[in-house]
Protein backbone atom coordinates (compact mmCIF):
# COMPACT_ATOMS: atom_id res chain seq x y z
CA UNK A 1 0.00 0.00 0.00
CA UNK A 2 1.40 3.38 -0.97
CA UNK A 3 1.50 6.42 1.27
CA UNK A 4 -1.22 8.11 -0.81
CA UNK A 5 -3.58 5.17 -0.29
CA UNK A 6 -2.88 5.14 3.44
CA UNK A 7 -3.53 8.88 3.65
CA UNK A 8 -6.80 8.48 1.74
CA UNK A 9 -7.95 5.71 4.10
CA UNK A 10 -7.03 7.77 7.15
CA UNK A 11 -8.84 10.85 5.88
CA UNK A 12 -12.05 9.04 4.94
CA UNK A 13 -14.92 10.70 6.86
CA UNK A 14 -16.94 8.52 9.24
CA UNK A 15 -20.15 9.40 7.41
CA UNK A 16 -18.72 8.03 4.19
CA UNK A 17 -17.60 4.82 5.91
CA UNK A 18 -21.11 4.35 7.34
CA UNK A 19 -22.68 5.13 3.97
CA UNK A 20 -20.44 2.54 2.31
CA UNK A 21 -21.47 -0.05 4.88
CA UNK A 22 -25.15 0.80 4.45
CA UNK A 23 -25.05 0.28 0.70
CA UNK A 24 -23.14 -2.97 1.17
CA UNK A 25 -26.01 -4.01 3.45
CA UNK A 26 -28.55 -2.94 0.78
CA UNK A 27 -26.67 -5.06 -1.77
CA UNK A 28 -26.72 -8.11 0.51
CA UNK A 29 -30.43 -7.71 1.32
CA UNK A 30 -31.29 -7.30 -2.36
CA UNK A 31 -29.18 -10.27 -3.44
CA UNK A 32 -30.72 -12.53 -0.79
CA UNK A 33 -34.23 -11.76 -2.03
CA UNK A 34 -33.40 -13.52 -5.33
CA UNK A 35 -36.21 -15.92 -6.22
CA UNK A 36 -38.87 -14.28 -4.05
CA UNK A 37 -41.82 -12.26 -5.36
CA UNK A 38 -40.75 -8.66 -6.03
CA UNK A 39 -43.02 -5.58 -6.01
CA UNK A 40 -42.05 -3.13 -8.73
CA UNK A 41 -44.00 -0.13 -10.02
CA UNK A 42 -47.39 -1.34 -8.85
CA UNK A 43 -47.09 -5.01 -9.78
CA UNK A 44 -45.77 -8.04 -7.97
CA UNK A 45 -43.44 -10.05 -10.16
CA UNK A 46 -42.75 -13.74 -9.61
CA UNK A 47 -40.53 -16.29 -11.30
CA UNK A 48 -38.06 -15.27 -13.97
CA UNK A 49 -39.24 -11.66 -14.10
CA UNK A 50 -38.69 -11.24 -10.36
CA UNK A 51 -35.27 -12.86 -10.60
CA UNK A 52 -34.26 -10.52 -13.44
CA UNK A 53 -35.41 -7.42 -11.53
CA UNK A 54 -33.58 -8.53 -8.38
CA UNK A 55 -30.45 -9.27 -10.41
CA UNK A 56 -30.46 -5.80 -11.99
CA UNK A 57 -31.20 -4.16 -8.63
CA UNK A 58 -28.33 -6.12 -7.07
CA UNK A 59 -25.95 -4.91 -9.78
CA UNK A 60 -27.06 -1.33 -9.18
CA UNK A 61 -26.54 -1.68 -5.42
CA UNK A 62 -23.11 -3.24 -6.01
CA UNK A 63 -22.16 -0.34 -8.28
CA UNK A 64 -23.36 2.17 -5.68
CA UNK A 65 -21.38 0.42 -2.95
CA UNK A 66 -18.19 0.38 -5.01
CA UNK A 67 -18.74 3.95 -6.18
CA UNK A 68 -19.10 5.21 -2.61
CA UNK A 69 -16.02 3.25 -1.60
CA UNK A 70 -14.07 4.82 -4.49
CA UNK A 71 -15.63 8.26 -3.76
CA UNK A 72 -16.75 8.59 -7.36
CA UNK A 73 -18.64 11.79 -8.23
CA UNK A 74 -20.81 10.00 -10.81
CA UNK A 75 -22.00 7.74 -7.99
CA UNK A 76 -23.21 10.81 -6.08
CA UNK A 77 -25.65 11.54 -8.91
CA UNK A 78 -26.63 7.87 -9.19
CA UNK A 79 -27.29 7.66 -5.44
CA UNK A 80 -29.68 10.58 -5.52
CA UNK A 81 -31.49 9.22 -8.57
CA UNK A 82 -31.69 5.68 -7.20
CA UNK A 83 -32.98 6.80 -3.81
CA UNK A 84 -35.63 9.06 -5.33
CA UNK A 85 -36.70 6.22 -7.64
CA UNK A 86 -37.01 3.91 -4.62
CA UNK A 87 -39.29 6.42 -2.87
CA UNK A 88 -41.46 6.79 -5.98
CA UNK A 89 -41.59 3.00 -6.37
CA UNK A 90 -42.68 2.63 -2.73
CA UNK A 91 -45.48 5.18 -3.17
CA UNK A 92 -46.67 3.56 -6.40
CA UNK A 93 -46.63 0.10 -4.81
CA UNK A 94 -48.64 1.33 -1.82
CA UNK A 95 -51.28 2.83 -4.10
CA UNK A 96 -51.46 0.10 -6.75
CA UNK A 97 -50.94 -3.22 -4.94
CA UNK A 98 -53.93 -4.28 -2.86
CA UNK A 99 -53.74 -6.00 0.48
CA UNK A 100 -55.74 -8.90 -0.97
CA UNK A 101 -53.13 -9.40 -3.69
CA UNK A 102 -50.33 -9.40 -1.11
CA UNK A 103 -52.22 -11.87 1.09
CA UNK A 104 -52.80 -14.16 -1.90
CA UNK A 105 -49.09 -14.23 -2.78
CA UNK A 106 -47.76 -14.46 0.78
CA UNK A 107 -50.50 -16.76 2.05
CA UNK A 108 -50.97 -14.92 5.35
CA UNK A 109 -53.17 -12.04 6.52
CA UNK A 110 -51.57 -8.59 6.35
CA UNK A 111 -52.30 -5.57 8.53
CA UNK A 112 -52.89 -2.73 6.04
CA UNK A 113 -52.11 0.03 8.56
CA UNK A 114 -48.81 -1.56 9.58
CA UNK A 115 -47.88 -2.01 5.92
CA UNK A 116 -48.55 1.67 5.19
CA UNK A 117 -46.70 2.90 8.29
CA UNK A 118 -43.65 0.71 7.60
CA UNK A 119 -43.43 1.74 3.95
CA UNK A 120 -43.86 5.44 4.70
CA UNK A 121 -41.23 5.23 7.46
CA UNK A 122 -38.76 3.55 5.10
CA UNK A 123 -39.47 6.14 2.38
CA UNK A 124 -38.85 8.96 4.88
CA UNK A 125 -35.61 7.29 5.98
CA UNK A 126 -34.47 7.09 2.37
CA UNK A 127 -35.34 10.76 1.87
CA UNK A 128 -33.28 11.71 4.93
CA UNK A 129 -30.41 9.59 3.64
CA UNK A 130 -30.68 11.33 0.28
CA UNK A 131 -30.55 14.71 2.00
CA UNK A 132 -27.37 13.64 3.79
CA UNK A 133 -25.82 12.48 0.51
CA UNK A 134 -26.84 15.70 -1.23
CA UNK A 135 -25.26 17.87 1.45
CA UNK A 136 -21.98 15.92 1.45
CA UNK A 137 -21.12 16.06 -2.22
CA UNK A 138 -17.61 17.17 -1.26
CA UNK A 139 -16.88 13.61 -0.05
CA UNK A 140 -17.04 12.40 -3.66
CA UNK A 141 -13.71 13.60 -5.02
CA UNK A 142 -13.02 10.97 -7.71
CA UNK A 143 -14.05 12.52 -11.03
CA UNK A 144 -13.20 9.48 -13.18
CA UNK A 145 -16.12 7.93 -15.03
CA UNK A 146 -15.07 4.32 -14.47
CA UNK A 147 -14.69 2.49 -11.18
CA UNK A 148 -11.67 0.46 -12.24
Amino acid sequence: MTEDQELEMDSRPLGLVLLTGLYLFFFIVTATSYGNPFPFLGRIYVGTAAKAIVFVDSLICLYLFLGIYKRQLLTWYCLIGYNLFEVVNTIINLNMITTAELERIIGEPIDKEALVVNNIASALAILLLTQYIYRHRAFFTNRRHYLF
